[in-house]
């Protein structure tokens, strides 16, 4: 039996703070919000109990931060696309941020079961002068548990509406993309962090973020599998492939720390729940 769980998020600045309110139909929610940088960064974590999707199931989450608010979302976990032969798995998130709005959207990896069918779904629309951090990070099987990632597909779409737009398809049989020297050559993660405005980046913004992403890249075990770019006046872009998650979150950690510090002034407080 398939379902779908929506949620809706708002962010409000109000008196200087910026305010979460939420509504959610099935097991999709935001705990508590939580204010570790002080009142104009609300912190809250995205929870679905199952932390699982099989064929059918959707997970369908909409976002809106007002003006001048600043929201960072997290999650406790990964999250799960099993086997399944009932259909397509959807994650969905559709997100719009107002002028002078802030969005850090961070969810952890989404692993892909062997023998799924999934979509993972992300579409940012930003006012003029709104700013996001975003990134995405896919685990493929789960190789130290000896369970490969052998049967499937497992789709990608990430998309600012009339800026940026990348969607593919990793299909496990596809063997010239999961192993061949221009596809995945053998890694089985794939992660990107993005910055993204609503206005093209300041050019001594845009040399800023990426030279302290590519000083982290030449301190990384990673820097022959990663590299930093700007592929789009509005878009910084830092990608990474891994044999395993693990790695691949340590290279876009400190990068996400450093850009919130040369982009907008903040320390990179890691949200505490990441240290558990």
């Amino acid at each position: 039996m398939s379902w779908t769980a929506r949620l809706n998020l708002d962010y409000t600045l109000e008196n200087g703070r910026s305010v979460a309110r939420f509504a959610h139909d099935g097991p999709l929610r935001i705990l508590q919000s939580l204010y570790p940088e002080g009142d104009r960064i609300c912190h809250n974590v995205l929870v679905h109990p199952p932390s699982g999707l099989v064929g059918g199931d959707t997970l369908d989450m909409h976002v809106t931060v007002g003006q001048g608010a600043h929201g960072l979302v997290t999650t406790p976990g990964a999250t799960r696309f099993y086997r399944s032969e009932a259909g397509l798995a959807t994650q969905q998130v559709h997100a719009r941020l107002q002028d002078g709005a802030r969005l850090e959207w961070l969810p952890l990896e989404a692993l892909a079961y062997s023998g799924c069918d999934a979509l993972n779904l992300a579409r940012f629309e930003l006012a003029p002068t709104a700013e996001l951090m975003t990134w995405d990070m896919t685990a493929l099987g789960l190789p130290n548990a000896q369970q490969p990632f052998v049967a499937g597909r497992f789709q990608q779409h990430l998309e600012i509406p009339d800026v940026w737009l990348e969607r593919g398809t990793v299909a496990a049989h596809d063997e010239r993309l999961m192993n061949g020297p221009l596809g995945l050559a053998g890694q089985r993660c794939m992660a990107t962090l993005v910055f993204a405005a609503g206005s093209a980046i300041a050019p001594e913004r845009a040399e800023a973020a990426l030279d302290a992403a590519r000083a982290a890249l030449e301190a990384s075990p990673l820097r022959l599998q990663a590299g930093a770019t700007q592929p789009h006046p509005q878009v910084i872009v830092l990608r990474v492939l891994a044999p395993v998650v693990e790695p691949a979150m340590q290279l876009l950690r400190p990068v996400w720390a450093a850009w919130r510090q040369v982009l907008w002034g903040l320390p990179g407080n890691v949200p505490r729940l990441w240290n558990l």
